[in-house]
């Protein structure tokens, strides 16, 4: 398994799971200042779990794409530097706030992840690497809006959600046309489905063309 610097496996209670260092968040299990990254509440925690190499590291600059509350960016930003978190909805935003309090490299962004536009004087580009978990139709569509931000050699994470682009088909069919979408702006290195963590879900690493 293949961790970014400043991610372990660490220790909590009877089992091992992984961990970053900082300040709790939502509640999670805390061992000596360790975080337990728990991979059923976390698409870039299962992907990890699973072996996927990401090609994250350590003091990566990094923007993710639909933090949420910032269960997974404030693990992100644990291990990270610079790192950049849009969330379209104003309620989870709130929670994304009181995150960041405890972490002055992390960037809250009450912004739409299909409107790159609207955040690109905040946001650095050439980022080591852009993280994404938006649950919306046209997943690679705001992968590729968002893909001016990454530097040459930078890496995409993502999580494909089967759902939230068309309920009906096979989720294997609909990764298929996701991938060949991105393919327009990406070399995709890796994909791998997120089973047993997360239902129809697809990791994604990729790298700019």
């Amino acid at each position: 398994m293949t961790l970014p610097d400043g991610v372990e496996r660490r220790d909590f209670g009877d089992e091992s799971a992984l961990a970053t260092r900082g300040e709790p968040a939502y509640g999670e299990p805390v061992v000596d200042g360790w975080r337990r990254w728990d991979a059923h509440r976390s698409k870039l925690g299962a992907t990890l779990e699973l072996g996927v190499d990401t090609g994250l590291a350590g003091g990566d600059s990094v923007l993710y794409l639909g933090a949420a509350n910032g269960t997974t960016v404030s693990h992100v930003a644990d291990f990270a530097g610079p790192t950049y978190a849009v969330e379209f909805a104003p309620r989870p935003v709130r929670d994304l706030l009181d995150v960041a309090e405890a972490r002055t490299n992390l960037f809250p962004l009450l912004k739409d992840a299909r409107k790159p536009e609207t955040y690109a004087h905040v946001v650095e580009s050439e980022l080591d690497a852009i993280v994404q978990d938006v649950a919306t139709r046209g997943q690679a569509d705001v992968a590729l809006a968002n893909r001016q931000f990454l530097a040459d050699d930078g890496r995409f994470v993502g999580a494909v959600k089967a759902r939230s682009e068309d309920v009906t088909r096979d989720p294997g069919d609909v990764f298929e046309d996701v991938l060949d979408r991105l393919r327009d702006g990406y070399e995709v290195l890796a994909t791998e489905r997120l089973e047993p963590y997360h239902e129809d879900h697809l990791a994604v690493v990729a790298t700019p063309k």
